[in-house]
């Protein structure tokens, strides 16, 4: 098997900038169909791809949902009282995050297109390591501050780099599951958090630290440690991998350069030259646009969990312990139904009816919340809404993925989903004010307000894609497809009138 060189290539192997085509140095020659490959075993190639990549993808988001959360869990072990911060100054540190994460995700996923992603990732994960371990050492509000700024900074680049790393691997109907499989260690990361603070908060008075800066500190360095065993475990792009033989990679690069068109009508490669012009379209495409009001209807409830679940649960009347404990199941079993819903999405090949019924469930949770003071209730109801929040995520993003075409224009509308999209965390960081304790209603009202938005977003989307579809069935009859060459079908991407949207 070759070794690696320092060359960098995208999904299907070919060439970024000045290097050699990866395809002359894989293979010399590219079969025409995928009748060629008929006689490998795609399931087995997929396992292959499943063990080698998904594990890895998941420690590095565990770690990255971790550190931005584990505010919420420092705060119920002291933090707040510690740095002397006022409600709306603790409030500001959860939402100046936001502002660098989302600012930074789009050039980040650029430099995703120009370095590989065994340097990128890992070298992103060590500057936020470092800035998670300096926050243990804050002293006042300043300096929370500005260490949230510079996590958000550091941090912004994973989560879109990842989510858009999957798609130069896994074909449009293969990648819910996988998203899912990778960003349930968001809810495991729930549930580990709250365990791990549980247990570090007992360090509470060693070295002259309090307990919540010990959770920064060993949080911090975990997550440096684990980026340097990323730089030599983490894998670049099939055209370059190694545990696949020649054959397998040349199968693989295949199978996602023709996805998403109607093969019976014509072959049309997907684009994947660095142009701006494709980042511009990304900008200018109305489905990010609305599909940002979806990712909003569920990313602001997401982030309201995540940030204030312990602090909802301690004002049920129990103890700091006790409500980092009572965490543990909500997030085990959201982990568990994320990869469930993925499973049976993928298998239907939809998106749209999970993520709508998922939403309607989170209304039924939020309700409880909102209707009644029985702790039991507000539990049951964080718990509902928890268990639909979290499948409902990986469904949204691979809804736009699916429907974007050309490897740049989809790296950049995913940053830009995701990215402007995680407003809503800046948003959703002031919905749980202090004052409105123990009840929450105006936190659980304004959820319940962005998930309706959400619902609205969802049915246009469905609406305009059925639409397209449509229209462009009916032109492809009427023979508009004679017009086109393959390079200029090619160059439109998801807008060529071979390419069907998926709903």
């Amino acid at each position: 098997m070759e070794s690696y060189s320092p060359e960098k290539h995208d999904a299907s192997g070919s060439r970024s900038e000045e290097k050699p085509d990866a395809e002359q140095v894989d293979r010399p020659t590219e079969p025409v169909t995928l009748a060629s490959f008929v006689h490998l075993n795609e399931k087995a190639i997929l396992r292959k791809m499943d063990i080698r990549l998904i594990p890895v993808l998941a420690l590095l988001y565990l770690l990255s949902f971790l550190d931005r959360g584990n505010i919420g869990n420092a705060k119920i072990e002291g933090l707040q009282e510690d740095l002397n911060l006022t409600n709306d100054e603790y409030n500001w540190c959860l939402t100046a995050f936001f502002f660098t994460y989302a600012a930074f995700e789009v050039p980040s996923n650029l430099m995703l297109k120009k370095v590989r992603p065994s340097i990128w990732l890992p070298a992103i994960m060590v500057a936020w390591g470092v800035v998670m371990t300096l926050m243990g050492i804050v002293r006042n509000y300043t300096g929370l501050l500005t260490a949230r700024i510079f996590l958000g900074v550091t941090e912004a680049g994973l989560f879109p780099g990842v989510a858009y790393y999957l798609t130069n691997w896994y074909r449009r109907d293969e990648m819910q599951l996988r998203q899912a499989m990778f960003f349930s260690a968001a809810s495991v990361a729930g549930a580990f958090s709250g365990l791990l603070a549980f247990a570090i908060g007992k360090m509470d008075g060693i070295g002259g630290l309090h307990g919540w800066q010990w959770i920064f500190i060993l949080e911090g360095i975990a997550t440096v440690l684990v980026a340097g065993i990323a730089f030599f475990v983490l894998h670049d792009y099939p055209g370059t991998s190694r545990f696949l033989t020649e054959e397998e990679r040349a199968f693989v690069v295949y199978r996602l350069k023709y996805q998403g068109h109607d093969p019976s009508r014509a072959q049309v490669a997907q684009a994947e030259e660095f142009k701006m012009k494709y980042v511009a379209q990304a900008f200018l495409d109305w489905q990010i646009w609305v599909n940002i009001f979806v990712y909003w209807g569920i990313v602001c409830p997401l982030y309201g969990i995540s940030l204030f679940l312990p602090t909802i649960i301690r004002t049920l009347g129990y103890e700091s312990s006790e409500a980092q404990l009572m965490t543990v199941p909500i997030y085990i079993t959201a982990a568990i139904l994320a990869v469930v819903v993925a499973y049976f999405s993928d298998r239907v090949g939809k998106r749209s009816p999970f993520i709508i019924v998922l939403m309607l469930i989170m209304v039924v949770g939020f309700s409880m919340c909102i209707s009644s003071t029985n702790p039991r209730v507000v539990y049951g109801g964080v718990f509902v809404a928890a268990c639909a929040i979290y499948p409902a995520f990986p469904g949204v993003i691979a809804w736009l993925s699916n429907n974007l075409a050309g490897s740049l224009k989809r790296s950049a509308g995913m940053a830009l989903q995701i990215g402007v999209g995680n407003l809503g965390g800046a948003m959703a960081s002031n919905f749980y004010r202090a004052r409105d304790a123990p009840h929450y209603k105006l936190g659980h009202g304004l959820e319940l307000g962005f998930i309706g938005a959400g619902l609205i977003a969802s049915f246009i989307l469905l609406a305009g894609y059925s639409a397209a579809n449509k229209k462009r069935e009916k032109r492809m009859n009427e023979g508009a497809i004679d017009s086109y060459t393959s390079a200029e079908l090619s160059a439109k991407g998801d807008k060529a009138i071979t390419f069907r949207y998926v709903y």
